[in-house]
This record gives structure tokens, C-alpha cells and sequence, in this order.
């Protein structure tokens, strides 16, 4: 077995049965709350859709189907392929308090709730109305998700990152490492200790020796 597969092994949080997925990684502190042990989730009904045949990513525009913001398009902030759910930006939101103490009520803020991947659908980009979507080829061999109402293309939408960098426009910095320096190979593997390395780059000779010692 590979070394990154004993990693990922070892990294793999262990969930119990009845385990409810929900906005927040597994293992932290607002999920364990979420997951209070020896109590039972209400099962979620919902038809399980495979990883081939899901088509809804970051950044896509949708419109809600159901519920209090029914009717309503909003952009996929997150994606959360365990639970078959979708987090829309500013929709079916509810306010909730944190930092609250003794002292101070807290500050309410809202919080968007996870929506299930058939209570949304995708936007065509001519009519802007919900449509249905299906997976593609093209004549390149490119995989590609098509609008079944007008037959128009629905590229993948190009969510950037958190810190909002976009790696295809990024310009290297004074500080920043170049991929030459990157690649460079430095290490010389060599069976000599890190003492004994440190004394051959300084000229150190080493004249003494270890005394004798009996063991009775």
C-alpha cells in the first residue's frame, strides 16, 4: 500500500450510522452539537444521484423550487456531495445568535440552510427560467452539461478561491518561489547524520572516541 493511502486512511474521520451531514466539516466543534451522541437524526428522504451524473457546482446560478424563497435564482456558494445539498448565497437563510453571554445577547446574524439538489435547478442562460440538464459529448470529447428545453451548452462555471487568488493571471512576486527554484534538486541522499553532515560543511574533525563500557 502506497504511503498517501496509509495518509488518507489515517486522516478519514470515522462517523457513526446515524450520521447527519450538514454545513460544517465533520469533527468540529458546531458539527459535534449538530451530532450530539446517543441521540437519532431524522432520516432525510431524498433519491441518491450518482458522481457522474451530478451537475451542480460552485458558482452556477439556480432557482429555488420549493420552500419560503421558492421562485427566487440565487449563485452555489457550496456543495455538499454527502448529503446531496446545495448552499445558496443569501437564500433560505435564518437568523441566529452567537457570542452570546451572561452579559450580552449577542449579535444576530444570518445563516444560509443547505437545500436539497431536487429543490433547485439549473438556469438557462437564454431564457433565464429553470431547465432540466443532461450530460453531453461533444465532437472533441469534451463532457459537457446541455439544457434539454434549448439545447444550449452550461459551461462549468469558474468559482475562484477564498483568498481570491485566479492561478492563470497570477504574477510571481520578489518573495514569491519560481518553479525553476522549486524543481531545483538540493538533497543528496547520503547515510551520515545531521551532526556528522554539519562537521564534514564545517571542517570539523573529530578525534575523540567513545570509551569502552561494560554491561554485567
Amino acid at each position: 500500500m502506497r504511503l498517501s493511502a496509509l495518509l488518507a486512511l489515517a486522516s478519514k474521520v470515522t462517523l457513526p450510522p446515524n450520521y447527519r451531514y450538514g454545513v460544517n466539516h465533520p469533527g468540529t466543534l458546531a458539527d459535534k452539537r449538530r451530532n450530539l451522541p446517543r441521540t437519532r437524526q431524522r432520516p432525510v428522504a431524498v433519491e441518491p444521484i450518482s458522481d457522474e451524473d451530478w451537475h451542480l457546482f460552485c458558482g452556477d446560478r439556480v432557482e429555488i423550487l420549493e420552500g419560503k424563497d421558492a421562485g427566487k435564482q440565487g449563485k452555489v456558494v457550496e456543495v455538499n456531495r454527502q448529503q446531496y445539498s446545495v448552499v445558496l448565497e443569501g437564500l433560505n437563510t435564518h437568523y441566529r445568535y452567537i457570542g452570546r453571554t451572561k452579559d450580552y445577547r449577542g449579535t444576530l446574524i444570518p445563516s444560509e440552510e443547505p437545500l436539497l439538489y431536487n429543490q433547485v435547478k439549473l438556469v438557462d442562460p437564454v431564457d433565464r427560467k429553470p431547465t432540466e440538464v443532461e450530460w453531453r459529448f461533444t465532437e472533441a470529447g469534451e463532457r459537457v452539461r446541455v439544457s434539454t428545453r434549448s439545447g444550449r451548452i452550461i459551461p462549468k462555471p469558474e468559482f475562484p478561491r477564498a483568498d481570491g487568488i485566479v492561478p492563470e493571471t497570477w504574477i510571481d512576486g520578489p518573495k514569491d518561489t519560481s518553479v525553476e527554484d522549486a524543481l531545483e534538486r538540493t538533497y543528496v541522499p547520503c547515510l551520515k547524520t545531521l551532526e556528522e553532515e554539519v562537521m564534514e560543511a564545517m571542517g570539523i574533525q573529530e578525534t575523540r572516541r567513545h570509551k569502552k563500557v561494560y554491561w554485567y
